[in-house]
């Protein structure tokens, strides 16, 4: 994986906006219609291919695939993995926006909340299909078909290969966050089931590895458990995240850290986030985690101090930071002066040479929900590199 050996590198943390093409199969099959597989599969490497090339044109050094072949950042992974059926009327086990939505219950019961998280797309405006209320719920051995990451992969590098990039990489879910909404049926202990998710990606990681490309482990539910479950104990919350990171590393053995990136974050939906997991309460778990990149929400003013954490946290050697230097929770773009000075406060607490620039989430939690107009997350990439290009010039003015 790359330092910022001679200047500030940038990247993003992976989910991009869906074209309308990609959207209209994917509601199509929401809805449980037939599609024209091979029909799908031209448009998704045309698509790839051209977000790639956009990603490069702007200014992006390490790109991936936008995610386009996802439903969603997180449950995709119940389509590629049997043992799992929906089952109305049954309760999720974690409330993974914490108590937010207990805080600020007339927000959430309000039309505000829906109608800004940018929720709904599809073709002509039309909402997807919500799932029926309830679970879904593990009621079989969890098994992987690895099918469709292997076309991922060669979706993505035949793209990075047309674009002349040097290095991308594919984002999938870590075990914390994997049906994170489900309920076990199925295996005999709590243990036993986080492994079984595990062993399932761990194919997942090594299929995207053994093809050339960075791993990254996307884990919004990790932080978002915090909440729900410290106010039960701090122990409970410990002994929960414990065993996933222990999960997570196990789903990577074998996987050399310089090529995994670990993205945490907070969930991308527009809402107070005073439940949010203060890093420095999290930050032993996440530097548990057998990665090399820490991908970490550092724009958004629920977290932009946090910087500060590393002020009294030594990065390991050789280990590199990520911090989000725009963010998605706002239509405003950021200055490039702005980006700039974010990203030197971190250069100046971890090292120039330890940073990559990048953003705080995705701008698509999935098909349906974009958080920025399109035209707007292009705008927040261009003002990330120019602020990167910006600090590059005074953190490296000495030597040039």
């Amino acid at each position: 994986m790359k330092h910022s050996t001679d200047r500030i590198l940038t990247s993003h943390a992976g989910s991009l906006i869906r074209p309308d093409e990609i959207v209209d199969f994917e509601m199509a099959r929401q809805r449980g219609e037939a599609i024209d597989e091979e029909a799908y599969e031209r448009a998704l490497s045309k698509a790839v291919t051209e977000v790639v090339r956009k990603q490069v044109e702007v200014g992006i050094d390490i790109v991936d695939d936008g995610e386009f072949s996802k439903s969603s950042w997180g449950t995709y992974i119940n389509g590629r993995v049997s043992g799992f059926e929906r089952q109305p009327g049954r309760v999720q086990p974690i409330n993974y926006r914490g108590r937010d939505s207990e805080r600020f219950a007339e927000y959430f019961a309000s039309p505000d909340f829906m109608a800004v998280q940018g929720m709904g797309r599809g073709p002509g405006g039309a909402r997807a299909t919500v799932p029926a209320m309830g679970a879904d719920v593990c009621v079989g051995p969890i098994t992987y078909d690895d099918r469709r990451i292997r076309q991922d992969c060669a979706n993505l590098k035949a793209a990075a290969a047309k674009a002349g990039v040097e290095e991308s990489f594919l984002a999938v879910v870590a075990p914390a966050s994997a049906a994170f909404n489900a309920v076990n049926d199925y295996y005999q202990t709590e243990e036993e089931y986080v492994y079984a998710l595990a062993e399932a990606l761990k194919q997942e990681y090594e299929a995207i590895h053994a093809a050339g490309l960075l791993v990254q482990a996307d884990d919004a539910v990790l932080a978002n458990a915090y909440d729900y479950l410290m106010a039960i104990s701090r122990d409970r919350y410990r002994q929960w995240a414990e065993l996933r990171i222990e999960a997570l590393n196990y789903a990577l053995s074998g996987i050399p850290e310089d090529r995994v990136r670990y993205h945490l974050c907070y969930g991308s939906w527009h809402a107070p986030h005073v439940a949010d997991a203060p890093l420095e309460d999290i930050v032993d778990l996440i530097l548990r985690v057998k990665a090399q990149a820490y991908s970490l929400e550092a724009a958004n003013v629920r977290h932009e101090h946090e910087w500060r954490v590393w002020e009294n946290v030594r990065l390991p050697d050789g280990k590199i930071l990520i911090p989000g230097v725009v963010t998605h929770h706002t239509l405003s773009v950021e200055h490039p002066r702005l980006v700039a000075d974010r990203i030197i406060r971190y250069a100046g607490v971890v090292g120039r040479e330890n940073v990559i620039a990048g953003t705080d989430c995705g701008f698509a939690q999935g098909a349906f929900t974009q958080r920025v107009h399109p035209t707007i997350q292009w705008a927040k990439l261009e003002a990330l590199v120019e602020g990167a290009r910006i600090a590059s010039t005074e953190l490296w003015s000495n030597e040039k």
